[in-house]
């Protein structure tokens, strides 16, 4: 859902992250932590070492993992995540100023879309990766890949989405935690950084506005 800019002030629109961001936790290293398939250490590894993209590497650790315990890890991923303190209160804020609210994430979509039900966030605002159970073993699906302007291979293009939203229309504020946040930095106006983004931040000597809650946040966007 696309929102216009009805004067020549600029209409913020938010891009927030989900695993680590919205939650407590990475979702999808609690997942693989938790059922442990063998090889998975290795290829988080090579994630982790950039020898292979955060595309290729879920993709792999998911096929890891056979679809005839689909209900067990539907049920854990949904039970182990924890929503961080204040984001309820956030999405009312964002609701009450009119301010759209997009969920960008790198997660997928058995996890993501039971979790935020319980929220008033429209399905169509919410971007993550897909999932087939149709063979033996997970399938991830790419629906918002990468786009001519990236080659990250991050598998869901937060900077394609960014960059729907023409920057001399939106004053573009992201909100996240990790390395797949990064990119997105670099283009939006206003970044909202905890853990590994403050660092990669600080390297390049990004501004950013560092919280830990949801409440920060809407005392920093009042300000």
């Amino acid at each position: 859902m696309t929102v216009h800019s009805t004067s020549n002030k600029k209409q913020p629109i938010i891009f927030c992250d989900f695993d680590g961001t919205i939650t407590e936790n990475d979702n999808i290293i609690a997942i693989m932590k938790h059922f442990n398939p063998p090889g998975v250490t290795e290829i988080i590894q090579n994630v982790l070492d950039k020898k292979i993209s955060i595309r290729q590497g879920v993709g792999e650790m998911f096929s890891l993992l056979p679809t005839a315990n689909q209900e067990e890890i539907f049920r854990f991923a949904i039970e182990n995540a924890v929503i961080r303190d204040g984001f309820k209160e956030f999405i009312t804020y964002c609701n009450e100023k009119q301010i759209p609210l997009l969920i960008t994430s790198g997660g997928i979509d058995f996890f993501i879309y039971p979790i935020l039900s319980q929220f008033d966030i429209p399905h169509a605002n919410i971007y993550c990766n897909a999932s087939s159970f149709a063979g033996e073993t997970i399938e991830i699906l790419w629906p918002h890949a990468c786009d001519e302007h990236c080659d990250n291979d991050c598998g869901m293009c937060k900077t394609a989405i960014i960059r729907s939203y023409n920057a001399s229309d939106y004053h573009r504020i992201l909100i996240g935690d990790s390395i797949t946040d990064f990119a997105g930095a670099k283009l939006v106006d206003t970044v909202f950084a905890r853990s590994h983004l403050i660092h990669l931040c600080e390297e390049l000597q990004l501004n950013y506005i560092p919280f830990e809650n949801f409440h920060q946040i809407i005392e920093q966007l009042e300000a």
